[in-house]
């Protein structure tokens, strides 16, 4: 402790931090990196698998079965609500009406290609002596028993993933990342998305087994392509896994099997997302409000201790302000009549992402911009449209109003996979407790020992809002107030710390607080509601929070060890349990075999 207290952090960062890796896997995107290093690798959470023989009829249907799209055909009373908030918040906002006569003068097709002119599609083939044949082949030979122990894949679609019979080339087995999202829909890959919505993709067509080995693939290749981690040396790296609130804990138990068992490292420790945020950001306590591209998770936090009373997750994000921008224009008349099709080509919700990050920002009046938009076509170059965008100021109101997003269009992952399963918020008043280690301090080590002093009775899992459609302000208001004390209200209503890629859009700061301030009950004595200043990119503090928890490292009991989870034992001596890890947040305990 002497030596912590003298040594430097850059001498700290370097000694620890060179030998830990730092994983936060997302619904859309995967942050992994050393957790010596300043900012990670930000890598889409995605793969894409080859399936040899021609594209026909069958194949197709296959394909689209295989890419797990979820989507459901909207209501009228769906369409209904949609269309009064779009009308609520363009009064609001002061924005004015189309000008239909306009028509197609909002639009016009760009007669060169000087700015999108090259091919975007991945190069899907490899010459059959390339040094990716030779560094790959323990990665395709795991992908042919994979698919071959896949249970929705029949007989005569197994031998069809196989490799092409060209004597010159061959197709990649499997695609990762950004390439794999613009791969050509005339080539025969599927591609396949394991996280989403928070929660493993787990359906009838894609079984935990699948989702278990695309975990695997997708992370050793990021370890091996982006962080140049051998699987030989990998026994000398620790794993720090920053999961999400909104995952159960079985989920959680098997991406902690990929860590450990399959991938190799000697050790792991889980760390909330929620909590992470806080170490991130050099803050004690905090309301942290995390906006990702799928989900916005709320978990307050008081002195380094997460109150689980507080958890609210809502199930819609930045991917789904991407489909209502498409859905304005559409419906503004700016939009040219092509086929933009988000949800079934990959490419066009990549275009529709980067003009939502550029463009969409929290203001009142007009928001206009030129932009160009492109259409894709299969195997060709792009044709691009120089748009007259508006009302580019709406689209992000979905957070406050979020009816105009239409989140159960695309909404979480059927869950046939159990009904017994645990909460990681939930109450477990049940269990026994494990004590505070002599000396610890609670703000350290993100482990929360101050809650085995309180009554766990007063947690309850049925407080944690799930699937609710409630704007953004409410529900921090709402998770606020569940703490249920006048002066952690006033702390927490002055500490509100938004994370995550939409956190970065222009004008958030200001609408969150105005918008809260309004939501917080007149009973309640509180008069003021303020944004924490970021110290780094929101995007990434998440995962910089999880490489200094990794770092410091004072809850050393908290590390599961590789050989006890292969054994699947639990340590001797150790009473925890992993149900009771939202007493200890981030303290994982042993692996226990049911």
């Amino acid at each position: 402790m002497d030596y912590l207290k003298s040594v430097v952090p850059s001498q700290l960062i370097a000694e620890r931090g060179s030998n830990i890796v730092v994983i936060n896997p997302g619904s859309e995107n995967i942050k992994v990196g050393l957790a010596s290093w300043q900012t990670p690798v930000v890598i889409p959470h995605c793969i894409a698998h080859h399936m040899k023989g021609p594209m026909d009829e069958q194949t197709q249907i296959n394909k689209k079965n295989w890419e797990q799209i979820y989507t459901f055909p909207v209501s009228p009373t769906r369409q209904r609500e949609r269309e009064e908030a779009y009308q609520m918040i363009t009064s609001h906002l002061k924005v004015q009406p189309p000008n239909h006569e306009r028509g197609r003068e909002s639009w016009f097709r760009k007669p060169d290609y000087s700015e999108g002119g090259s091919l975007p599609w991945t190069e899907v083939k490899e010459t059959l002596n390339s040094p990716n044949m030779a560094t790959n082949a323990d990665h395709q030979a795991n992908a042919d028993i994979s698919d071959a122990n896949a249970g929705s894949i029949d007989e005569s679609t197994r031998s069809s993933i196989t490799e092409s019979s060209s004597s010159d080339y061959t197709f990649k087995h499997f695609i990762c990342g950004d390439e794999a999202l613009k791969i050509s829909p005339n080539q025969p890959y599927f591609l396949r998305h394991p996280v989403r919505r928070g929660h493993l993709n787990i359906s009838q067509t894609y079984s935990m087994q699948q989702i278990s080995e695309d975990l695997y693939h997708i992370w050793d290749w990021i370890l091996w392509e982006k962080l140049h981690l051998s699987p030989n040396n990998r026994h000398m790296f620790s794993a720090v896994l920053i999961v999400s609130e909104t995952f159960d804990n079985r989920e959680i138990k098997e991406m902690l099997s990929v860590v450990l068992q399959d991938l190799g490292f000697s050790s792991a420790v889980i760390h909330q997302e929620g909590i992470a945020a806080t170490f991130g950001n050099g803050v004690a306590s905090a309301c942290v409000v995390n906006i990702g591209a799928q989900v916005v998770s709320i978990l307050c936090i008081e002195d380094g201790v997460a109150l689980p009373m507080t958890g609210v997750t809502l199930t819609f994000g930045g991917e789904d302000i991407s489909r209502c921008l498409l859905w304005v224009e559409q419906r503004r008349q700016t939009w040219p009549p092509i086929d933009t099709d988000p949800m079934g080509k990959p490419i066009d919700f990549l275009m529709l992402n980067r003009l939502k990050e550029t463009f969409c920002k929290f203001k009142e009046g007009d928001s206009n911009a030129p932009a160009d938009v492109y259409y894709y076509k299969a195997g060709l170059p792009p044709d691009v449209y120089r748009v007259a965008m508006s009302a580019l100021n709406v689209p992000s109101m979905g957070l406050f109003y979020p009816f105009l997003l239409m989140p159960d269009e695309y909404p979480p992952p059927p869950r046939p996979w159990f009904h017994d399963y645990e909460d990681m918020m939930e109450d477990s008043s049940h269990s026994e407790f494990g004590k505070r280690p002599e000396g610890a301090e609670t703000f350290f080590s993100g482990c929360n020992y101050a809650l085995g002093m309180q009554d766990p009775s007063q947690y309850s899992p049925k407080l944690k809002k799930e699937d609710n459609i409630v704007g953004l302000a409410e529900a921090i208001t709402n998770s606020i107030l569940a703490t249920g004390r006048l002066d952690l209200y006033r702390k927490l209503f002055t500490s509100v710390l938004l994370v995550g890629g939409v956190a970065s859009t222009k004008g958030l700061v200001d609408a969150v607080e105005q918008r809260i301030l309004s939501a917080i009950p007149d009973h309640v004595d509180v008069d003021m509601v303020e944004v924490l200043q970021l110290r780094t990119d929101p995007l990434t503090i998440v995962w910089k929070g999880g490489a200094v928890l990794g770092i410091l490292d004072f809850g050393r009991d908290a590390w599961i060890q590789r050989e006890h989870w292969v054994r699947g034992g639990i340590h001797i001596g150790s009473g925890q349990k992993y149900r009771d890890s939202f007493l200890f947040q981030t303290q994982t305990s042993w692996y226990i075999n049911n």
